[in-house]
């Protein structure tokens, strides 16, 4: 056979192995990741054994390298998928315009998954079909998820933008992301309530349909009760949910002196606005599912002076952020909505960078260069891959709701969560 025939047959089997792998483990129903046992973020710590795909996975034949990139374009996390496509669009173009890799140039392939976890499944599967080198995605841990499972059967490396659930990249080798996790943003959160807030007594809003809410709940309280703290309660909703009358009741019963949000940008804007109308008028704070000018437009006077975790802010005063602004300013005009724009921009250029490290332009050889990644001057921060089982080391921010924007409150480094 030829290796054109040969490379076939391998992206065949490995899309049949995906299906066997989704026929008996049911779809998520959140869109956004849990949390899970495991090491934090730059922490060191030895994780459980990641498996190396079996099959040897695409190589590029021809002028051309697919990269992939799934996105919400559609859905609630539509503002999220939209900067992901820009910042990709963005890094690839540049690529491009200085030679490509080797005089190859960059296809960029957008699939969307319409901020569903079996949409971003389906979207992974038609771009591995279709030569892929590397998938990006997705910003929703929830989405993600299955999507690992489909790269891993293909052989494909998959650098995810946003997503923060802990276990994700604890069993494919194949797997990393450019965002810290959630074992990482719950203690900031914790350390800053605790530590720069003066809070003692706080209760926590989980929506208990997101798995991502309910592992970076669970990360909050530990860490907030380890450093001396006292969880009031915790109250919960689910997706959809428009008025949290009882669960505002429960929670002011308690006299908390804080409110932990671990939910999303279009859930804790309302939330804010019915906490205020309820005479809650306590400290507000989060997690980076806040991240979203859309934040301050659903929740108004009631989210400005809240707090949250994020990956960066546009006004850090960095060359690496002032370099990407004015380039995504000159192509698009403004500023990203939000944070997912250079965290996209960043995961293309760390893998763009990798393709350039790489021996030959094949997969295998593109997961071995991802891995070991050192010291990349990313707009989001620094990032070392090297030694980490996919999960970056690399600092976190705390930023304040205003109501023009998110300003630059505090930065927490991986050593000062020891």
């Amino acid at each position: 056979m030829t290796s054109k025939t040969s490379s076939k047959i391998s992206l065949l089997a490995a899309l049949a192995a995906a299906a066997v792998l989704f026929g008996c483990k049911p779809a998520e129903t959140g869109t956004a990741g849990g949390g899970g046992s495991g090491s934090g973020s730059g922490s060191g710590e030895t994780k459980s054994a990641r498996a190396m795909p079996t099959v040897e996975g695409p190589k590029v034949e021809g002028d051309t390298i697919k990269l992939g990139l799934v996105a919400s374009l559609n859905g609630a996390s539509k503002p999220w998928g939209e900067d992901c496509k820009s910042g990709a669009q963005l890094a690839v173009d540049e690529a491009n315009a200085a030679g490509g890799i080797n005089g190859k140039k960059i296809e960029l392939m957008i699939e969307d998954s319409n901020s569903q976890p079996q949409d971003g499944r389906v979207a992974t599967q038609k771009l591995v079909s279709e030569g892929a080198l590397c998938v990006l995605g997705e910003v929703a841990s929830g989405i993600t998820r299955p999507m690992t499972d489909v790269t891993y059967a293909a052989g494909v490396p998959q650098v995810a933008i946003g997503a923060t659930a802990v276990d994700l990249t604890q069993k494919y080798a194949n797997i990393f992301r450019v965002c810290y996790n959630d074992d990482f943003q719950g203690p900031v959160m914790a350390k800053f309530a605790y530590d720069e807030l003066k809070l003692r007594n706080v209760a926590v809003m989980t929506d208990n349909k997101l798995p991502y809410s309910q592992g970076l709940s669970a990360s909050f309280k530990a860490a907030f009760e380890k450093l001396g703290g006292k969880i009031a309660s915790e109250e919960f909703y689910e997706q959809g949910n428009a008025q949290f009358t009882g669960q505002i009741t429960n929670l002011k019963s308690k006299n908390p002196d804080g409110i932990f949000l671990s939910g999303y940008f279009n859930e804790v804007g309302p939330i804010a606005k019915q906490l205020r109308q309820n005479s809650v008028n306590v400290p507000l704070f989060g997690g980076d599912g806040w991240d979203s000018t859309e934040l301050i437009n659903s929740g108004g006077d009631a989210i400005v002076g809240g707090y949250f975790c994020n990956h960066y802010t546009s006004t850090e005063d960095r060359p690496e952020v002032k370099d990407f602004l004015a380039k995504w300013k000159a192509k698009y005009g403004g500023e990203p909505g939000t944070t997912m724009g250079a965290l996209t921009f960043d995961a293309a250029n760390l893998v763009i960078q990798a393709l350039k490290n790489c021996k030959e332009l094949t997969a295998k050889e593109l997961i071995a260069q991802i891995d070991q990644t050192e010291n990349f001057k990313g707009v989001t921060g620094t990032i070392t891959l090297k030694g980490q089982n996919g999960d970056p080391l690399k600092s976190a921010l705390v930023v304040k709701v205003t109501r023009t924007g998110f300003d630059f409150a505090k930065s927490y480094s991986p050593e000062e969560l020891k």
